[in-house]
C-alpha cells in the first residue's frame, strides 16, 4: 500500500527500509565491492531504526573516505592543481543542503546536510568552509590525485526510512581538466539529483551533459507522471535526452521496492531491502 493511500485510510504501518547507491559512471579501478560495503552501512543504520538521512549521509561518508572514488579524499586535480569539492543532500520532505567547491574538506556531505534545517539550503567556497569551521566541521588539506584515466565521477546514495522519508545524498570531486570553480551537476537541484515522497533519483557522469538535461527531475517526472516503471524511466532518460556516446548513470528509489540503477557506461552500483 502506497505511503499516499495509507495516510489517506488513516492506515499506520511500517515502510520497509531500503537503500540504493553508485561508485560513478564511466571506467576506472574494480569497486564494486567499495559501493556495497556502503551500502552495508546504510543498512545496519536502517535496520536499526535510524533516518533516511543518517543512512544515506554515512554511506556516503564510507565513499568519500575511500580514494578510489572521485569524491572527498579521492578528489581529482583540477586544471590549476587545485581539489574542489560539492556535495549535496536533498530529502522528500522538502529540505535541500547543498555546497559547491570546498577545499580542505574531506567530508562535504556532512556540511550539507547541516544545511538541511537552515534558512538557506546553498553555500559555496570560501563562505561554505567559514560557516563549517563555525560548526565544528573537519578542516584538514585533501589532497587530490590525478585520474585514473577516463574513470567515473560522483558518488551517491538514496536511502529510504522506516517512516518513509526519503534522502538522497551525493558528493563529488568533479573534473579533471577542467578550470577551477567549474560547477556540474552534483550540487545543482533536478540536475544530479531530486526527491520528493514520490521517488528519488541521482545522476552521475557528465555533467554539462545531466545540467542540460535537467536529467534527475525529468526522469523523475516521467515516473511519477506515467505508467512507466522506474527501470524504464531511466531508460528513457538517458536514451532520449542524453546524446549518443555522452557517458551517464541513475539510481532511483521510489516509496515503496527496491531501487534500481541503469547506466549506458560502466556503473558500480548496489542495493538493499528490509
Amino acid at each position: 500500500m502506497r505511503p499516499i493511500l495509507r495516510e489517506l485510510l488513516g492506515v499506520e504501518m511500517m515502510t520497509v527500509p531500503a537503500v540504493v547507491a553508485h561508485g560513478g559512471a564511466g571506467p576506472g579501478p574494480d569497486r564494486q565491492q567499495n559501493v556495497e560495503m556502503a551500502i552495508k552501512v546504510a543498512a545496519e543504520i536502517l535496520k536499526s531504526g535510524g533516518s533516511a538521512i543518517e543512512a544515506a549521509v554515512e554511506a556516503c561518508v564510507v565513499l568519500e573516505d575511500d580514494p578510489v572514488f572521485n569524491a572527498g579524499t579521492g578528489g581529482v586535480f583540477r586544471n590549476d592543481g587545485s581539489v574542489s569539492l560539492d556535495a549535496s543532500i536533498q530529502t522528500s520532505d522538502g529540505k535541500i543542503g547543498f555546497v559547491i567547491g570546498m577545499e580542505e574538506t574531506p567530508n562535504p556531505i556532512r556540511v550539507a546536510k547541516d544545511l538541511l534545517d537552515e534558512e538557506i539550503n546553498g553555500l559555496a567556497g570560501i563562505g561554505a568552509r567559514i560557516w563549517a569551521d563555525q560548526r565544528g566541521h573537519i578542516k584538514a588539506p585533501v589532497e587530490g590525485r590525478p585520474p585514473h584515466g577516463g574513470e567515473g565521477d560522483t558518488v551517491g546514495v538514496i536511502a529510504r526510512d522506516s517512516n518513509g522519508l526519503l534522502a538522497c545524498a551525493t558528493s563529488t570531486g568533479g573534473t579533471s581538466h577542467r578550470p577551477a570553480g567549474r560547477v556540474g551537476d552534483v550540487p545543482l537541484p533536478g540536475s544530479g539529483f531530486w526527491a520528493n515522497q514520490k521517488a528519488s533519483i541521482a545522476a552521475t557522469g557528465v555533467g554539462e551533459a545531466i545540467t542540460t538535461a535537467l536529467l534527475s527531475y525529468r526522469v523523475h517526472d516521467r515516473f511519477t507522471s506515467s505508467s512507466s516503471d522506474l527501470l524504464s524511466s531511466m531508460q528513457w532518460g538517458i536514451s532520449e535526452l542524453i546524446e549518443a556516446g555522452v557517458s551517464v548513470g541513475l539510481i532511483g528509489l521510489g516509496p515503496e521496492g527496491e531501487g534500481t540503477g541503469f547506466s549506458n557506461t560502466d556503473m558500480p552500483w548496489a542495493a538493499w531491502s528490509g
